[in-house]
């Protein structure tokens, strides 16, 4: 049975494997961290380009976190030495900054969580350094429209299950995996919480969304089949048949008639073509 448990400011919040129900503070410290996550990825467009390296990325994403008085929540998560996660074409997702140059094609995904009074606003989205072939924007497109279908089902009443399903539905339409090995999660002042926010599911199953519920939707689409891989560093995730890989992120809360998306762009720079 899914237990839920309401949160107010002054509680000290614990993964304990409950799904935390937030009141108007939580809701309005989601919106600024989210705020905060968007604009850093609005300033993206500019850096993703050939010759540029992920780790020169990666020290503008910590310095737009610091200036806003915020820090970034993957710096020391479980061991991870980086301020976001960089993941180009084939690498599914957890991708790790370096001295790699970006090259013409290149589909990039760069995944921000800044840490922001105690609320973690946790966002991804895709990224093309030059012109992207036909397959790579279709992929981009799909792998978009999959995370909006999914955010559509997000509403009180509904079931966890009914997000996965529509996600699953539409990209399999084209022929694409849906990744399995990784999904979303509950989130607010824990940066990882229940529940689980599979991709692939199905429809009427899993616990039920109540208002105040936090969580992300961040669907990973596989050009070829869904299966991933870890590499030896023990974070970058890899499609095993070398396909391109996709995924967009928000973090959304659940509302009395839907949900609000804390991390949609202010500048309307949902994905790619990026004006």
């Amino acid at each position: 049975m899914t237990e839920y448990q309401h949160v107010t400011a002054d509680m000290s919040v614990y993964r304990d494997g409950t799904i935390k129900l937030h009141g108007p503070e939580g809701f309005e410290g989601m919106r600024k961290a989210g705020r905060l996550a968007a604009d850093i990825l609005d300033a993206m467009p500019e850096w993703v380009r050939p010759g540029v390296t992920t780790e020169e990325i990666d020290t503008a994403v910590r310095e737009m976190m610091l200036d806003a008085g915020a820090v970034p929540a993957t710096l020391g998560y479980r061991g991870y030495t980086h301020s976001c996660c960089i993941s180009i074409n084939h690498v599914v997702c957890h991708g790790i900054p370096s001295a790699k140059t970006l090259k013409d094609g290149d589909i990039v995904n760069i995944d921000v969580t800044p840490l922001l009074d105690g609320w973690h606003g946790d966002s991804s989205r895709m990224y093309v350094a030059g012109e992207p072939s036909v397959k790579a924007r279709r992929l981009i497109d799909v792998t978009y429209e999959c995370l909006m279908l999914g955010i559509e089902k997000a509403r009180p009443g509904a079931r966890l299950g009914d997000i996965g399903a529509a996600i699953q539905a539409h990209a399999e339409q084209y022929r694409y995996g849906v990744v399995r090995d990784f999904c979303g999660h509950g989130l607010g002042r824990l940066f990882h919480d229940a529940p689980e926010v599979v991709h692939a599911a199905k429809a009427g199953t899993g616990p039920e969304l109540r208002p105040g519920m936090f969580m992300t939707i961040e669907p990973m689409i596989n050009l070829g089949k869904p299966h991933v891989k870890v590499l030896s560093d023990g974070w970058t995730a890899v499609t095993r048949d070398k396909s391109l890989s996709a995924q967009f992120e928000h973090s959304i809360g659940i509302t009395e008639d839907g949900c609000e998306i804390f991390t949609l762009s202010q500048k309307g720079l949902h994905k790619p073509p990026y004006a």
